[in-house]
């Protein structure tokens, strides 16, 4: 009825009335007030696993809903988790509670996730750090980048941080197809000599390493992904880069930070952002970008530089490998409900058209053999049947389990399946992640970056910790010397200082150093400019 009185009017009077204008506050309204006042189960109820969890919840109440909406927080130390916490909901309008399996977007967090990857590949042997990409990536030759070695894209030295600068001002749901990104960054040009700047690779860093990925790999992108970090992790259905059909109801959806957001303004025309950045008007790009990473289009897409979906849970398991040199801990405590492990990573959706069943059985073990027909029948409806396989694209056996993903035997081994206790093999692989020791001259000197992390000094410059930070608050890092990770997951972007407060209260009371970037004072890396610029 409003739509059609205002519409009229503006049609008598001869002027635009955009309408829905006028009628988005008392729709905002209405949203909001189903929204739970501020109580006791704005934190969620599980167990207090540590001294240092219980102060963090106490920092978290004070901070309250004016500077948090949802967040999730999770530290391992020594291989243990200490903090598992969660607060808020889900969304601006959106009142459901968070819940440890809540799926948070994470913007350039997706790189360290990433770059884990290609070191994973360099470990088992199908890549080197100083390969020329050119090699292995035919299509990527000519435009003056056969020069461009993997370590150039790692340590963001390639020369290619404005590459599909041009394509994303011009068309941005271009990233959502994965293939004709690709071919887009293999036909583009460096601005400058590669490995003579460290310029941040915004969004170019995740096409270049998804091409490498995949061409040194042979395979697709998520199943390396899923082979490398996922499965071994057990963190099925809790981190994704590019979510499938079926997790929608575990999203966070971005909001923006208003108060802080005319804040960034200031941070325009610093001259180390991109020309991208710079061409616009920063207040609006930030707005833009909560809309745009809240649509299931971009969602769904595969931008390893910074769509990546995870809980704080499976983002610190990732760094507490990492910080151990790829060593993977003990299992996550169950007594966070639902298990961290527990979902089917990509979930079968019912068909349109159910067909009948058609029961299959085939032998497992001799065992087996000596049950009757109602005992089989039994153990092919429980969880904890296996069936095997031939798989139909190559002669490599291959398991099919109730968490609905394959297991595909390497080929260079016995064709077994074996468990896996270490992602990395390499004794110096966190000299690799850093770009120190035998990788120094793979990096830019005095850059922020090693070759795919953010190095994160002391105020002594002692430098343990590397990890990486996202626009809007997201964070996970790690520290070698002290066996201890820490993810922090936002959805309400801001320049304010929620995860800077925070990892400071954490560090503090675990006597950790603080990483510097994380100091009222300290050098702040891009995202971090973006995020917390404090």
């Amino acid at each position: 009825m409003y739509e059609y009185s205002f519409a009229g009017l503006s049609s008598t009077l001869d002027v635009r009335i955009v309408y829905l204008d006028i009628m988005r506050p008392f729709a905002e309204s209405a949203l909001l007030r189903n929204r739970s006042a501020m109580n006791s189960q704005w934190i969620y109820d599980s167990p207090i696993q540590s001294d240092v969890e219980a102060k963090l919840r106490k920092l978290l109440a004070d901070l309250g809903n004016e500077k948090i909406l949802g967040l999730q927080v999770c530290a391992y130390k020594d291989g243990k988790v200490i903090i598992d916490t969660v607060v808020g909901v889900l969304g601006k309008y959106d009142p459901r509670p968070v819940q440890p399996d809540t799926l948070f977007p994470v913007f350039s967090v997706t790189k360290g996730i990433t770059a884990g990857m290609v070191h994973w590949l360099v470990d088992k042997g199908k890549l080197k750090l100083d390969e020329t990409i050119s090699n292995i990536w035919q299509e990527f030759s000519g435009n003056q980048k056969d020069l461009i070695k993997v370590h150039h894209v790692l340590n963001h030295s390639s020369g290619l941080h404005n590459a599909m600068s041009d394509v994303m001002r011009t068309n941005p749901l271009l990233m959502c197809d994965w293939e004709e990104s690709l071919r887009h960054i293999a036909r583009s040009v460096p601005e400058t000599e590669p490995g003579s700047q460290q310029l941040y690779h915004y969004l170019s860093f995740g096409w270049l390493c998804g091409g490498v990925i995949e061409h040194a790999s042979g395979k697709k992108f998520q199943d390396v992904l899923e082979e490398a970090i996922i499965h071994p992790l057990n963190i099925e259905g809790e981190l994704y880069i590019g979510i499938p059909p079926g997790v929608e109801s575990r999203l966070a959806t971005l909001t923006v930070d208003m108060e802080d957001l005319k804040n960034m303004v200031e941070i325009s025309g610093r001259p180390e952002m991109p020309s991208s950045l710079q061409q616009g008007n920063i207040v609006e790009i930030a707005s833009g970008l909560t809309i745009l990473f809240n649509t299931l289009n971009i969602r769904r897409a595969i931008i390893p530089a910074a769509n990546g979906h995870c809980s704080a849970r499976a983002l610190a398991r990732y760094y507490a490998a990492l910080a151990k040199g790829g060593s993977i801990p003990p299992p996550h405590l169950p007594i966070s409900k639902p298990v961290l492990g527990s979902h089917v990573h990509i979930p079968t959706l019912p068909s349109i058209k159910p067909q009948k069943k058609k029961w299959k059985m085939e032998i497992v073990n001799s065992d087996t053999q000596n049950k009757n027909t109602k005992d089989l029948k039994r153990d092919i409806g429980s969880s904890n049947f296996l069936h095997h396989k031939v798989s139909s694209s190559n002669n490599s056996p291959s398991i099919t389990n109730n968490k609905g993903y394959s297991l595909v035997a390497d080929n260079n081994g016995d064709g077994s399946e074996k468990n896996v206790d270490r992602i990395f093999s390499n004794p110096k692989i966190h000299d690799a992640f850093m770009g120190l020791g035998d990788y120094s001259d793979m990096v830019v000197p005095n850059g922020k970056f090693g070759l795919g992390f953010r190095k994160f000094n002391t105020s002594t410059g002692h430098l343990t910790s590397f990890g990486h930070s996202g626009v809007g608050g997201s964070t996970g890092l790690c520290d070698i010397e002290h066996n201890f990770s820490i993810a922090v997951t936002v959805n309400k972007l801001s320049l304010g200082g929620v995860t800077r407060s925070i990892i400071q209260l954490v560090c503090s009371e675990l006597n950790i150093p603080l990483p510097e970037e994380f100091s009222i004072s300290g050098e702040k890396g891009p995202d971090m400019q973006l995020s917390l610029g404090q």
